[in-house]
């Protein structure tokens, strides 16, 4: 019998007895669990079930064979990944017109793929296994963590459903300031796998660590995320939201009247700053010009009046045959050079992969080839504060938003994010994407400042808050008044030194090696 096989003894090999009979109910169960949870990325009081979603899927990894533990890891990830992002579906289908069944196969590709972490991971969690509550526990947080760094940073990265998304109005989004949304996420894995154990080995032998699990649940509710910045100054602010519906935005026939909207909303902005989102003007400028001749001078010439508010405008830049990009301008009286180029860019939708250009040509995708802008962008100073723009997917990536902080004589004290949802249609995308807004002005205590074509156009204080909306899905103009901040918070002193590719690599070399040792029968393992 081998050093794996000998642990199983007491209520875990009941618990393998039951997973050995009904295999195809597990599977079923992990299935489902991973897409119920989606409901906590949208309604986020509920994230009490995603906990208790995860906590479902360590219950039955805990105390399965590595091969098992793969199948319940694929389950619980495919479902996750396609129930959070389906809607990946219109982008391709309705506005890309990909045939409805490739748009629907391309999105359950996807998220087989992206499953596969976890697949991988759990097998590991599972291999390495101790017998031990408290060590399994730790186990299943190392490969909750690994899977979710591998899906954020592995071919350009995917994160938008990470864990601890779904837990910003949680207690544990005080930690978001010291360790991020991977750091949240794993507590998440950490408290439900004890959780887990005390369904599996009785309530009398974990009761330590489900005190332990309350405890770090409502610490930090009690003594909150600390205050690592200060206040510097305030701007009046302008955020447009033109809602102009995405097979629309590039009709000729429909482009005089988007146009004269966003102009005219535009100089009847008022206040220090007016923002206009993601490719607001959709044309390239030599389109532009050819289109309506007199559009930029007439703006140009507006902004450059005494008294009119800075604008941040966006709109792709360059031309087809030097290359493009999916840009920032400002417009202002001093008539400042500034613009910001998009880096992080969208597989499919912004960038081709090398090998795909077949399937992105079955899409119908304008502007679907930008070139990169510079990682570590300057921000747009104006009036004492430096507002440091970022379009649409790139505030995923909270890690490369804080190398811009790395030189506190530069670093921004208020974010803008310009972004273009409407791709995914009036779905749950628009409310998923705010959360993620919301993580980042925790992680780096910062308000931003959201700008968007159909939603979620709002205005957010350094401590999540959403100080003032615009209805998504309608044509308007939200002012108010924003207060920027300096100083850095313990995350970004360490993410914007050494990034998160050493914790993956640590991560995922950690569970190898506990794995290895266990198929070698190491001793020191645990029984039962």
């Amino acid at each position: 019998m081998s050093a794996w096989a000998e642990q199983r003894s007491g209520s875990g090999a009941w618990a393998e007895r039951r997973l050995a009979a009904s295999p195809a109910a597990d599977m079923l169960l992990a299935a489902a669990l991973g897409a119920l949870q989606t409901l906590a990325y949208v309604h986020t009081a509920a994230w009490a079930l995603q906990l208790l979603c995860i906590a479902g899927l360590a219950w039955r990894v805990q105390a399965a064979t590595p091969r098992r533990a793969a199948l319940l890891g694929a389950a619980f990830g495919t479902t996750w990944v396609a129930s959070g992002v389906w809607w990946l579906f219109i982008s391709m289908h309705r506005y890309g017109g990909l045939p409805a069944p490739l748009a629907a196969a391309a999105v359950l590709l996807l998220a087989l793929v992206l499953s596969g972490y976890l697949a991988v991971a759990t097998a590991a969690a599972a291999r390495a296994r101790r017998g031990h509550w408290l060590a399994d526990a730790g186990l299943f947080t190392l490969a909750w963590l690994a899977t979710e760094l591998a899906r954020g940073l592995i071919f350009s990265g995917f994160p938008w459903i990470a864990t601890g998304y779904a837990q910003i109005d949680s207690p544990l989004a005080a930690w978001a300031p010291w360790i991020g949304v991977y750091g949240i996420g794993a507590l998440v894995a950490w408290a439900a796998a004890l959780l887990a154990g005390a369904v599996a080995r009785g309530w009398r032998i974990a009761a330590p660590g489900l005190l332990g699990s309350v405890v770090l649940l409502g610490l930090p509710a009690l003594i909150g995320p600390g205050e690592f910045t200060r206040a510097t100054g305030s701007l009046k602010v302008t955020l447009l939201q033109a809602n102009v519906p995405q097979d629309e935005k590039f009709v000729i026939e429909r482009l005089p009247a988007t146009l004269a909207w966003v102009a005219a909303a535009l100089q009847q902005a008022q206040g220090d700053l007016v923002i206009a989102p993601e490719t607001a003007v959709p044309l390239l400028p030599e389109q532009l010009n050819d289109f309506d001749p007199r559009y930029w001078p007439q703006l140009r010439e507006h902004f450059r009046r005494p008294g009119a508010p800075a604008a941040l405008l966006g709109v792709p830049l360059g031309d087809f045959q030097s290359g493009y990009t999916n840009s920032v301008l400002a417009l202002d009286a001093a008539g400042t050079p500034y613009r910001y180029d998009k880096t992080h860019l969208v597989p499919f939708g912004e960038f081709i992969p090398t090998g795909f250009r077949w399937f992105t040509e079955m899409m119908n995708i304008p502007l679907g080839d930008f070139a990169r802008g510079p990682l570590n962008a300057p921000s747009y100073a104006l009036r004492g504060e430096r507002v440091a723009p970022n379009i649409c997917y790139e505030d995923l990536f909270g890690e490369e938003l804080a190398l811009r902080f790395t030189d506190p004589a530069t670093a921004p004290t208020v974010l803008a994010n310009l972004s273009n949802i409407g791709w995914f249609g009036d779905t749950i995308a628009v409310t998923q994407h705010l959360q993620i807004s919301r993580m980042r002005t925790l992680e780096l205590q910062r308000p931003m400042l959201r700008a968007t074509n159909t939603g979620a156009t709002v205005i957010i204080d350094h401590r999540a808050h959403v100080s003032a909306r615009l209805p998504p899905f309608t044509r308007g103009a939200l002012s108010g008044e924003v207060q920027g901040r300096s100083g850095r918070t313990p995350y970004v002193a360490w993410v914007g030194t050494i990034g998160l590719w050493p914790l993956l690599l640590a991560a995922w070399l950690a569970l190898a090696l506990l794995a290895w040792r266990a198929g070698q029968g190491a001793p020191g393992k645990l029984a039962g």
